[in-house]
């Protein structure tokens, strides 16, 4: 139980500050305010950043029961997670906080909040190159290399399964 209060706990403040806080600041700064109408922008940001908010979640639970960790650098899983939207791709969390601040920028049509999506991404990218990976394969080693092998970094794996596969 105290590895979920962990998880919402750390997750919480993540999503406090960079999915929040920062925008709220990008939006101020370039002086864009609140729509004055629900329009399809708004309608396509509001379903883009429930799909964001539902990967998110998903995978904060999924760190929390089958990792006994949380997704925190500095209160990381204990054991190797490979199963939940985790199957798909190795960082399902932060393409879910990026589909968030990507329906930020689409609700309140936004390019400074897309420009701070593209620097999210970017910074994503290299704190995954330069530290999670390495990490992982110092902890979790052949384990984690297997993994790799089968599941991408950003991008899912679109084929049909073949006879040697089900076998």
């Amino acid at each position: 139980m105290f590895v979920f209060v962990r998880a919402i706990t750390y997750a919480t403040l993540f999503i406090g500050l960079v999915l929040i806080y920062i925008p709220a600041r990008v939006l101020s700064w370039s002086g864009i305010v609140r729509p004055a109408a629900i329009e399809v922008p708004q309608v396509a940001g509001m379903v883009t950043g429930a799909a964001g908010a539902a990967v998110a979640l998903w995978c904060i639970f999924t760190f929390a029961a089958i990792g006994k960790g949380t997704p925190a650098p500095f209160d990381p899983p204990r054991r190797l997670v490979i199963r939940g939207p985790y199957r798909f791709v190795r960082n399902p969390m932060y393409i879910g906080a990026a589909l968030a601040l990507a329906s930020a920028a689409l609700f309140y049509e936004s390019w400074s909040l897309l420009g701070y999506t593209g620097v999210f991404l970017l910074a994503t990218h290299l704190f995954v190159i330069g530290y999670e990976e390495p990490a992982l394969r110092r902890t979790f080693g052949p384990e984690y290399e297997a993994y790799c092998r089968q599941v991408r970094r950003w991008w899912p794996r679109l084929r049909t399964a073949r006879k040697s596969d089900a076998a």
